[in-house]
C-alpha cells in the first residue's frame, strides 16, 4: 500500500539520476572551506545558514535569478584539488542517497579562472568521481557515475567542448549538454556541434521546454537531433485538455524521446506553479518516458529520495510507479547497451521485486 512508504524506504531502494548539475549539489560546508581558501566572499559562513541562503535565493519564479546562485559554487570550483573533491563528494552523497546509477553534469567552461586547462578540469572530475565511487564501495554502497559534459548555450564554445567530451569518451564522459537561459539562445546556434556528436556516434541530451516553449523542444530534436530533453516540461503545451495529442507531442512520446523532469526545479523556476500542477503525473499517465531527477540538490534542498517522496505524497503513486520511473531512467542512460540491462536485471528489479510481493 502507498500508505506504508515511507522516506527511509526510498532512500534504500535503487534509484537512477539522468539530470544532476555538478556546480548545484555542493555540501554547504565544502563551499564555506573551499571559499576560504581562495578567498571567495559568502553571503554567510555558516553551512547551515549558507544552505537555507541557497534554496530561498533559488526560490524565486525565474530561471534566471535561479541560475545566479551558481556565482558562488562556480567560484569555489576552480582548481583541481577543489574539483576532484567536489566530484568525489557528491558521488558518495549520491550512493549514500541509494542512486546506483547518476549521469552528473557540469560545464568544463565555467573552471578556467585559476589556469586550468579544459582536459585538466575534465581529469580531476573523473578522478573525484572515480574516488568517490571507490569509496562508496568500501562503505557497502554501489554506484555508477557517467559524466556530461556541457556547453553553455550564450557562450561560443560549443564545438570545442563537444570535442573535448568526445576525447574522454572512454575515460568516463558519456555525454555532451548544452545549459542556460534558453530565451534568446536556440539550440541551433549550436548545430555545428550537435552534427559533429552524430558524426562521431556520441550521446547528447540538450536543456529544452524548460523555461521556453514548444519551439525550443522542436528545435532541439528535429533540427540537432537530441537523444533526450532536459527537463522538456513544456511539452505539456502541445497536450490538449481531453488528452489528445499535438504533433510534437505524439513524436516525442511515440520515439520514446526520454524527459528528464525535476520536479522542485521546475517549481522553483516558475516552469510550474507546484508539485501538484506538475505535468508528470498526466505524461506518466499518458505513459511518455518520464524519469524524475534532481537538477540542482543544493539550490532545490533536495535529493533523488526527496522527489520520489513527494510524488508519493501528491500523486499516490507505490513501488511499482517508482520501479517504473527508475527502469526508465536507466533504459535511457548513456553507456552501453548490456550495463544498462545489467543494472535493471541485477539490481533494480530484484530489489522492487522483494516490495511488490
Amino acid at each position: 500500500m502507498v500508505a506504508t512508504i515511507r522516506y527511509e524506504d526510498i532512500v534504500k531502494v535503487p534509484k537512477a539520476l539522468l539530470h544532476d548539475h555538478l556546480d548545484g549539489g555542493l555540501r554547504p560546508a565544502t563551499i564555506v572551506d573551499l571559499a576560504a581558501e581562495v578567498g571567495h566572499e559568502l553571503p554567510t559562513t555558516d553551512p547551515g545558514a549558507l544552505g537555507r541562503w541557497f534554496a530561498d535565493a533559488a526560490d524565486s519564479g525565474s530561471l534566471e535569478r535561479y541560475l545566479e546562485t551558481f556565482a558562488h559554487t562556480v567560484a569555489v570550483m576552480q582548481t583541481a584539488p577543489a574539483l576532484r573533491r567536489v566530484a568525489r563528494e557528491c558521488a558518495l552523497d549520491l550512493a549514500a542517497d541509494g542512486v546506483v546509477y547518476a549521469e552528473v553534469r557540469f560545464a568544463p567552461e565555467q573552471h578556467l579562472e585559476r589556469d586550468l586547462s579544459l582536459d585538466e578540469v575534465v581529469e580531476a572530475v573523473l578522478a573525484g568521481f572515480a574516488e568517490g565511487t571507490a569509496q562508496a564501495v568500501e562503505a557497502g554502497l554501489t554506484i555508477r557515475v557517467g559524466t556530461l559534459l556541457t556547453a553553455m548555450r550564450h557562450a561560443a564554445r560549443s564545438q570545442e567542448i563537444a570535442e573535448l567530451a568526445v576525447r574522454h569518451r572512454d575515460a568516463g564522459v558519456v555525454g555532451f549538454d548544452i545549459a542556460g537561459a534558453e530565451a534568446g539562445f536556440p539550440p541551433t546556434r549550436h548545430l555545428d556541434a550537435f552534427e559533429y556528436l552524430q558524426r562521431e556516434n556520441f550521446h547528447f541530451t540538450i536543456h529544452a521546454g524548460e523555461a521556453f516553449g514548444l519551439p525550443s523542444i522542436w528545435q532541439a530534436i528535429q533540427w540537432c537531433g537530441a537523444d533526450r530533453l532536459g527537463h522538456g516540461v513544456r511539452i505539456v503545451d502541445d497536450i490538449a485538455p481531453d488528452g489528445s495529442l499535438g504533433r510534437l507531442a505524439a513524436y516525442v512520446r511515440d520515439k520514446r524521446i526520454p524527459l528528464e523532469l525535476c520536479p522542485s526545479s521546475n517549481v522553483q523556476t516558475g516552469a510550474v506553479d507546484s508539485i501538484a500542477d506538475h505535468p508528470i503525473g498526466l505524461l506518466r499517465d499518458l505513459r511518455f518516458r518520464v524519469t524524475v531527477n534532481t537538477d540542482n540538490r543544493l539550490m532545490s534542498g533536495t535529493s533523488m529520495s526527496r522527489e520520489m517522496s513527494l510524488l508519493v505524497e501528491t500523486f499516490g503513486y507505490g513501488w511499482k510507479e517508482l520501479q517504473w520511473f527508475t527502469i526508465n531512467a536507466m533504459k535511457s542512460a548513456f553507456i552501453p547497451f548490456d550495463e544498462r540491462l545489467r543494472i535493471i536485471d541485477e539490481v533494480i528489479k530484484p530489489a522492487y521485486a522483494k516490495l511488490l510481493a
